[in-house]
């Protein structure tokens, strides 16, 4: 005889445990740059250099710094939307952004220009859109699906942020941000479909 076996999620974290993970982060981002504005801006040394194997740490440190406060600014609001909409859709929310930062960040690493050091969350950022964009298609999740189309409609505009332009501007970390982002969204998308697939 066979047994039923129930495909309902386990019981996660309520909704205010999944929204405050992105405010922390962000409240970090400020801690740290207004200790790099006491410092003369001494922190923003330690972003990802690329190819020096001494600043392979910047990988990890480089979301948290800034240019300047209006460069945090830039990308407060946009990070704690966009990781909210990760965390309340996905329950992803740790492992998407530690797969973003991490991946996006080694390519930066590998390929970026030498003599330069790029910081900021604007990687994750781009990684948490893109993710965003693709996650609901491949889960097959209607409300992810509806989601990312008002997610492109309201930030669709950044999606140049991947191209050459300004040299004061990290396009190899959008790019890469963005490319990770799909890489984890097909990851944890097929694995969330599969999940969902019912017991015969």
């Amino acid at each position: 005889m066979s047994q039923a076996i129930s495909t309902q999620p386990a019981a996660g974290p309520g909704v205010l445990a999944r929204i405050v993970p992105p405010a922390v982060l962000a409240a970090i981002m400020w801690v740290s740059e207004l200790i790099d504005v006491t410092l003369g801006g001494f922190l923003d040394r330690f972003g990802i250099a690329p190819r020096e194997v001494d600043a392979l740490p910047g990988i990890l440190a480089a979301p948290f710094l800034h240019g300047d406060l209006g460069h945090l600014v830039a990308n407060t609001g946009t990070f704690i939307v966009l990781g909210i909409a990760v965390a309340l859709l996905t329950r992803h929310f740790w492992s998407v952004t530690i797969g973003v930062a991490v991946l996006g960040g080694l390519g930066v690493w590998l390929l970026g220009p030498p003599g330069t050091v790029h910081i900021g969350a604007s990687g994750v950022i781009y990684g948490y859109l893109a993710f965003l964009l693709v996650y609901g298609f491949v889960a097959r999740r209607l409300a992810a699906i509806l989601v990312a189309v008002g997610v492109f409609l309201t930030y669709g505009g950044i999606v140049w942020g991947v191209l050459p332009g300004d040299p004061q501007i990290s396009w190899q970390g959008h790019l890469f941000g963005a490319v990770a982002g799909v890489v984890m969204a097909f990851r944890l998308g097929r694995r969330d479909r599969v999940r969902r697939r019912p017991a015969i």
